[in-house]
């Protein structure tokens, strides 16, 4: 028996819940490791041969590679848990925010400026707003046909 899931209906967002979790306990355990110094130091040295230490599965570890921060999140990664990626890389949280929606960081500080994201069109998948499939990437960045990466 499944649970029904309405908040799975929201676009351009996954909710991480307590199956999201369970399917990205180790890709957020690897983030966390890397609030040790000695941990980011041996990741940055080879971070393939890190990657392999934990028990992730091989989307996840591609994922992190490629610094596909949507594709970490649809892997169960946690935001807050892949912020440590980013810190690692040298990348502030606005960075790393603006790389996932496809935007430059100056577009995604403007539109956090000035509100963010409406409401209007995006409140379930199939209206017409900018957090739809069919809009994304929405930035110059993903407008320019090359892949944002933090």
């Amino acid at each position: 028996m499944s649970l029904v899931k309405p908040y799975l209906d929201v676009p351009g967002t996954t909710i991480f819940d307590a199956e999201q979790s369970r399917k990205g306990y180790h890709l957020n355990q690897f983030c966390m490791s890397l609030m040790q110094a000695a941990n980011r130091e041996r990741f940055k040295a080879n971070e393939r041969a890190y990657l392999d230490e934990w028990p992730m599965t091989e989307a996840q570890k591609q994922a992190v590679l490629a610094r596909d921060l949507n594709r970490c999140i649809s892997l169960g990664g946690n935001i807050y848990f892949l912020a440590k990626i980013g810190a690692t890389d040298g990348k502030s949280f606005q960075q790393m925010a603006g790389s996932m929606t496809g935007m430059t960081e100056e577009e995604y500080r403007d539109m956090m400026i000035h509100g963010g994201r409406s409401v209007e069109g995006n409140r379930r998948t199939g209206e017409d707003g900018d957090a739809q499939p069919q809009h994304q990437p929405q930035g110059k960045a993903g407008r320019s046909g090359q892949k944002a990466s933090i």
